[in-house]
């Protein structure tokens, strides 16, 4: 029988993009969370908010992002949406688990507390009003990196419990040291028999490229047919498999991606996306240690899993004066790290800091259009895999449109707790979320409220099949979701009345929360970045 609290588990893996796992289409190895799928639930229209920062606050929390504070990213902006760490009207999983006896572990990325320049490291203040870390925030242990990257071989700044720790300068990989670190956490527990929370939270496979030598073996060649033949395959696969909807025809690669036969360094570039294919092999074989390890303790069976990316494949490119500048260029044990995309190096190594650049992340989001950054599909849609042995017994693919903050709800009603009012003397908002457990069973489910999305002033609403959807500073686009998902039929001049009422929806819904014209914010962002990098 299910004891009457069970475990939990959430994963949270960092710009893995919608096609990238094996269950999804992929060539990608993950067979331990492809089998996860296979014997749960799989939620094929799961929505993120196209950024690291404001999903994780919107997860963390059941309030869109604005309303938890990271309405944009780590800098303080000035206003209460905008602040960069999490508001003290909202409530954590972990602070609202903790009240009903749960053990609460996190090993990971954080990147909700504020902001960080790595370049400046030794002068970091964590822990203070404007820099909470997760032990502030209702985590009983924590584990990994506040801000958001990092070398896998050689971070800069690694911390445990409340003490940054130097980490060894060889045989360290960061993948392996967060599972390993969550295996530790569950297995010290406690002498009684409460049940635990663990938020693991992979870096992988955000930039930079990092991966081991035998890993990346495993995709030699396997990309030498180029990103239109692989974005093709996926698609095909994926349709094959039936977790799609519907059929949909797959977006046209994107206009900035030359065809692969322009290409003249196709091996430097096959061998870009081994490894970022081996970075996401080795964080699925870490999960699978994981997964062992429940076995052994005898907490399989009753703890659920739930699995995500925080938004879709990352197209931004690692020049040397680009976002490579912001992080150190050496290595732990002294040697000089070569920054940013060069075709003159082999990628992967631990003197190498790479991206995997802008055509191999629209193969990461086909059939979608768009990546990280952006509202459209590619930036903010990620399958959800749910795993519960105990309760869900039947596997389900389960197709009805889905947001990140329905995580905390769906955590909650599971773990049997209640929603606080308050917390710490601060009357808590109202949940934006709602819970999942009835489509995870299998039942059916539907939204009651329209899901809503800003970030850098890309904008969109969705209320039941239709989407109204802009890029900043653009037009409005609508589509049908039912129909096409991949958007590709401009609905907006054929509909304009529907194109107008979800504008004035999502016009209310932004005044509510708090969002400021990008026009205006982005002139404070780039203040506080030279602030940052002047002053560390």
């Amino acid at each position: 029988m299910p004891q009457a609290r069970p475990n939990i588990i959430l994963i949270l893996v960092d710009d893995m993009g919608f096609a990238d796992l094996g269950i999804m289409g992929s060539e990608i190895r993950t067979p331990h969370i492809d089998a996860m799928a296979r014997n749960g639930a799989m939620l094929s229209s799961m929505y993120n908010c196209a950024r690291c920062c404001p999903t994780r606050a919107a997860m963390l929390t059941g309030l869109y992002p604005h309303k938890a504070g990271i309405g944009h990213m780590g800098a303080n902006l000035g206003t209460p949406a905008y602040q960069g760490f999490l508001r003290n009207d909202s409530a954590t999983i972990a602070e609202l688990l903790r009240l009903s006896g749960y053990r609460t572990y996190m090993s990971g990325k954080w990147h909700v507390g504020g902001d960080f320049f790595a370049r400046h490291v030794d002068s970091w203040r964590f822990g203070d009003l404007e820099h909470p870390t997760p032990r502030q925030r209702g985590f009983d242990r924590f584990y990994g990196i506040l801000d958001g990257a990092t070398h896998f071989f050689s971070p800069h700044c690694v911390i445990e419990d409340d003490r940054r720790i130097e980490v060894p300068p060889s045989d360290y990989y960061l993948t392996d040291a967060i599972t390993d670190k969550a295996i530790g956490m569950i297995e010290q527990g406690g002498a009684d028999d409460a049940p635990f929370f663990l938020y693991l939270a992979h870096a992988a496979p955000h930039w930079p490229l990092h991966a081991h030598e035998e890993d990346i073996a495993r995709y030699d060649g396997t990309y030498s047919k180029g990103w239109d033949a692989i974005r093709t395959a996926r698609h095909e696969e994926m349709l094959a498999r039936g977790v799609l909807q519907h059929k949909w025809a797959i977006s046209a690669r994107d206009s900035a991606a030359p065809p692969w036969a322009d290409i003249r360094q196709q091996d430097w570039e096959a061998n870009r996306m081994a490894v970022y294919a081996a970075m996401v092999d080795r964080m699925d074989q870490s999960i699978g240690r994981l997964l062992a390890a429940l076995r052994r303790l005898g907490k399989y069976d009753d703890t659920l899993i739930l699995f995500l990316s925080d938004n879709g494949g990352c197209a931004e490119l690692m020049e040397e004066d680009g976002w490579a500048k912001f992080y150190p260029d050496r290595h732990n044990d002294g040697r000089h790290i070569q920054m940013g995309n060069r075709p003159s190096l082999r990628p992967g190594g631990p003197l190498t800091f790479m991206s995997y650049d802008l055509p191999w992340a629209n193969v990461s989001n086909a059939p979608f259009r768009l990546y990280k950054h952006w509202v459209h599909e590619g930036g903010i849609s990620t399958p959800m895999i749910a795993h519960w042995p105990a309760r869900i017994q039947q596997p389900v693919i389960a197709h009805a449109a889905c947001h990140v903050v329905d995580i905390l709800p769906t955590i909650l009603d599971a773990a049997g707790a209640a929603y606080a009012s308050d917390l710490g003397g601060h009357a808590l908002q109202q949940l934006d979320g709602e819970t999942l457990l009835p489509l995870l069973r299998g039942q059916d489910w539907a939204r009651g409220q329209p899901i809503f999305w800003e970030h850098e002033g890309n904008a969109a609403v969705r209320a039941g099949n239709l989407k109204l959807v802009r890029k900043f500073g653009e037009p409005w686009e609508l589509y049908d979701m039912e129909t096409d998902r991949t958007e590709l039929h401009d609905l907006a001049h054929r509909a304009k009345p529907q194109a107008e009422r979800l504008a004035r929806e999502f016009g209310h819904w932004a005044e509510t929360v708090g969002v400021i014209d990008w026009a205006v914010q982005l002139p404070k962002l780039m203040e506080a970045w030279d602030r940052g990098n002047e002053n560390g």
